[in-house]
């Protein structure tokens, strides 16, 4: 933890150091994961906990059907304050003993029954051009509401700032603009993709996302953007999924 803290401190501008942090989890389920036991586990254990805590907005989601990446994964979105908060955040939720009540139950499988084969986790740093979670009160209460959420890597270093550098000069007022509403956007400070940005976006329907995408490639300023010799090359690879909200999200 401690060695997370110093990264975030060392790759955030001083100006920035109290920055918001996102913790993106994965909960993989594979072939043999129980989806209702780790849905029970978050709705009634941690997310509960979390919020007792002040801990949250907390955002659930699963593959939505027309995802494309053939994995199924439950991702858990919890936002923190500061590296320091989430360092007590950890201890005080463990500390908690409703939600170790709360959980006992999950926690009791053993490796022949286990509810999830591993879990991914990503620490992003909120970065300039979005530098809090927002989530808009209506958009919790359409259920027909989709999501992405997007890694893009860099090669290297240099690279990953220089796209950091396009979203913050330009890149998210054109999401706006095509009707692409983010939820956050960090920066990695660490996770198995660095150097990269993560970023989530809601979108009203399935059919928005889609009309947003084409309007977004079409946008004059895109194209001027895009052509900025700076910043040609940044990205060298990028994860998409396609989300729906589980039922108890906060997100």
């Amino acid at each position: 933890m401690l060695c997370a803290v110093c990264c975030i401190c060392f790759l955030t501008p001083p100006s920035n150091i109290k920055a918001e942090l996102y913790e993106v989890r994965g909960y993989i389920l594979g072939d043999n994961g129980d989806e209702e036991s780790v849905d029970e586990y978050l709705s009634h254990a941690l997310i509960p906990a979390l919020k007792r805590h002040g801990i949250g907005p907390v955002g659930a989601f699963t593959n939505a059907p027309n995802d494309e990446t053939g994995d199924k994964t439950i991702f858990v979105i919890i936002p923190h304050n500061d590296p320091l908060a989430m360092a007590q955040n950890r201890e005080v939720i463990q500390s908690d003993q409703q939600y170790q009540g709360d959980a006992a139950a999950f926690f009791a499988r053993g490796n022949r029954d286990k509810s999830y084969q591993r879990i991914s986790s990503e620490l992003l740093a909120a970065m300039e051009c979005w530098p809090k979670v927002k989530v808009p009160t209506a958009v919790t209460l359409n259920k027909n509401r989709v999501y992405e959420l997007r890694t893009y890597e860099s090669a290297h270093e240099k690279l990953g700032q220089l796209k950091v550098d396009m979203f913050n000069n330009g890149e998210v007022p054109i999401f706006l603009d095509c009707g692409i509403t983010p939820i956050f956007i960090g920066q990695a400070v660490v996770g198995p993709y660095t150097p990269n940005l993560t970023y989530l976006t809601m979108y009203p329907s399935e059919e928005s996302r889609l009309q947003a995408w084409k309007s977004f490639r079409e946008h004059p300023a895109w194209k001027v953007l895009s052509k900025v010799t700076k910043y040609k090359g940044t990205v060298s690879k990028i994860h998409k999924y396609v989300l729906v909200p589980k039922a108890y999200s906060e997100m």
